[in-house]
């Protein structure tokens, strides 16, 4: 279970009055004393974590803002599960769920406290590097590696990131080298025949200089585990290669720049000599080719503070196959920004200017291209009223080339009475459509109407954040709160055709998380509840209805005994309950299933041997009902929504060596 460091998110004033006991448990919390203070202070200074997704670089448990922070340790935990991709890393947070958008070719997007993947940003670093708005199959063609530190920022921030930032934020920071070389080299294999090979080497340079390389091949093989001739694991094949330089100067200054490739071909639908119901067959493939390059640098400015700069590019190919239709199209992001930041008694701040272009092409329907320049000014101010007490506003207006200006407030509090943490913010963010939505990138564009008199999304959200920690006992209750205006989502004009529009009426998220966690010398154990109520407006004005694919009720349970030079052997079950479902001829809703795993690893000096059995009691999908529909969909697809794991039981075992270091 990850390391989540709690600190309360965003909404609106009276949708945070709307969140249960928000009030009552203001009113009552405890008064700080001197002996508090002291302790905490000792606790902070063994486990100081700067946050970077919120500008003012304090360390995680002086941020107004909520931030759930994945340490390197939880990070490793789940290399040795999943190494090609960060999902499993990602969906393992309270409040974070992976959802797989095409089960053809295994997409997925990251819903954060139930709201839609398109609403969470997907930073490198600070940077839009997989693009402003991530593909559905960027999240899979991440590897972990050299990640030292991934952070979670849940509900809108718009206010630090601009229009891709409605539903969250999900930075990875890479690791940073040490004084000595050191590397790793990974390798592993699965029972469903698949592979992957990563390797990681890290070098101080001189003179401030130092770099790091990581690459990774990974590989997938097809499966049809029902025998219906559709793959419910679809092959694939990938290779990425990201170097890295960090300089370091004596004044103060810094400098990173990164740059990344990445290739990889994905196939699934029927099997050869199979066919769809319609009785052809309906192959689905997508190739990818992407560049990108960043800059992140620092400079002290005389008097006033530091001068921040950041800068990327980032270039996506696409060749997809949905049947006999082929694709071919091109995804561009452009960035920069520069800010500067001061710090004067007890008050710091941040201010800044942005640009950010995002562009699609396509070869086959340019009726569908667009371009959205965005130019933005933004500034952030936190205020220590109290040593225990700190206030946070900040604000970002960003003048949208096709929906026009928008303003995108927040406000923060911090209070920290004795071993208690208290955070509350409230803000609003907007996002600006796109095709893209889960439908049409399972689909293609083929049968999409053009896009005509869209209005921006946008989304008022707040919640409130309650932790405890002292000694081995830390647990932490969040309640929050989201109303989205102009969702958009498909709607059948024709049997053959859809088209985009913005829905009347507000979709209204209403939840809560509870995390409890005790460690006892090299054992922990963690338990993990979250409650999401998220309805919308039905179809033709009937009421309302749940948000589809969004289960009310998920809970964690994680057993892991670590020692440092031995190894690990963790055991975890994550319970996920009903879903409602929509166009499923099968079912208007989902079973509740247990999902249970067991990890194990082995330290033999530099050399580590893993194991990682996932699934175990093979819930999947199939089993229950038929992954085909009897008949295409309006919008093209062939399957129902996945609301369960497809591949089963699945084990994995393999080898880690590292070098150098200490």
């Amino acid at each position: 279970m990850n390391s989540a460091v709690s600190i309360a998110s965003l909404g609106s004033i009276s949708l945070l009055a709307s969140l249960p006991f928000a009030s009552a448990v203001l009113a009552q919390a405890p008064a700080a004393t001197a002996q508090a203070h002291e302790e905490e202070a000792e606790e902070e200074e063994q486990d100081d974590i700067i946050v970077q997704g919120t500008r003012s670089r304090r360390r995680v448990q002086d941020e107004p803002i909520r931030v759930e922070v994945i340490v390197r340790e939880e990070i490793e935990e789940k290399l040795l599960m999943r190494p090609g991709n960060i999902a499993m890393l990602v969906n393992e947070t309270g409040g974070v769920r992976v959802q797989v958008t095409s089960p053809a070719l295994g997409a997925a997007n990251i819903r954060v406290q139930g709201m839609e993947g398109r609403y969470t940003q997907l930073l490198a670093d600070g940077l839009p590097l997989y693009g402003g708005q991530a593909s559905s199959i960027g999240l899979l063609q991440i590897p972990p590696t050299d990640l030292g530190q991934v952070e979670v920022i849940k509900g809108a921030a718009s206010a630090l990131y601009g229009p891709s930032a409605l539903g969250g934020v999900i930075n990875l920071v890479s690791r940073r080298p040490g004084e000595e070389v050191e590397g790793e080299v990974l390798a592993n294999a699965t029972t469903r025949d698949g592979q992957d090979l990563t390797a990681y080497l890290a070098s101080p340079l001189g003179n401030g200089w130092s770099g790091s390389i990581t690459g990774g091949a990974h590989r997938q093989s097809r499966h049809d585990l029902d025998g219906d001739g559709w793959l419910d694991i679809p092959f694939y094949g990938r290779w990425t290669a990201r170097p890295r330089l960090f300089w370091q100067g004596g004044n103060g200054a810094s400098a990173f720049v990164t740059a990344g490739a990445m290739t990889e071909e994905r196939q699934g639908g029927t099997l050869r000599g199979r066919t769809a119901p319609d009785g052809r067959p309906f192959a689905q493939a997508q190739n990818t080719d992407r560049l990108d390059a960043g800059l992140v640098a620092e400079f002290p400015v005389e008097r006033l503070g530091a001068l921040h700069l950041r800068a990327s590019g980032m270039t996506q190919d696409h060749r997809h196959r949905f049947g006999d239709a082929v694709e071919e199209d091109r995804h561009g992001t452009l960035f920069a920004e520069a800010s500067l930041a001061g710090r004067s008694d007890a008050t710091s701040w941040v201010a800044g200017m942005a640009f950010q272009s995002d562009s699609f092409r396509s070869e086959a329907f340019p009726v569908f291209d667009y371009t959205h320049d965005v130019p933005g000014a933004f500034a952030q101010v936190e205020h220590d009223l109290r040593s225990d007490l700190t206030l946070a506003a900040s604000a970002r207006l960003d003048v949208h080339g096709e929906y026009g200006s928008q303003l995108s407030p927040r406000l923060s509090a911090l209070y920290r009475p004795g071993p208690w943490t208290i955070r509350a913010s409230v803000g609003r963010g907007f996002y600006a459509p796109t095709p893209f939505v889960e439908e049409i990138e399972a689909a293609g564009l083929s049968r999409l109407e053009p896009l005509t008199g869209l209005e921006a999304e946008t989304a008022e959200t707040g919640s409130l954040d309650i932790g405890y920690a002292r000694g081995p006992l830390e647990g932490s209750v969040t309640f929050f709160a989201s109303n989205i205006d102009n969702a958009t989502r498909l709607e059948p004009v024709a049997a053959d055709r859809v088209r985009l529009v913005n829905v009347e009426g507000e979709t209204r998220i209403r939840g809560s998380e509870l995390l409890l966690r005790y460690r006892w010398n090299a054992f922990s154990v963690t338990g993990s509840y979250v409650y999401v109520d998220a309805t919308e407006p039905a179809e033709l004005g009937e009421g309302r209805r749940p948000v589809p694919l969004t289960p009310r009720h998920t809970a964690g349970a994680v057993a892991m005994w670590e020692e440092h030079g031995k190894g690990r052997i963790g055991i975890e079950a994550y319970y996920t309950g009903r879903q409602s479902l929509e166009d499923n001829p099968y079912r208007s809703e989902s079973r509740p299933y247990l999902h249970l795993g067991i990890l194990g690893e082995i330290v033999l000096g530099k050399v580590s041997l893993f194991a990682n059995a996932e699934n175990i009691l093979g819930v999947r999908q199939t089993r229950y009902d038929p992954l085909l529909l009897p008949r295409r969909a309006p919008d093209g697809r062939w399957t129902v929504d996945v609301w369960a794991p497809t591949e089963g039981f699945v084990l994995n075992a393999g080898v880690r060596l590292r070098f150098g270091g200490h």
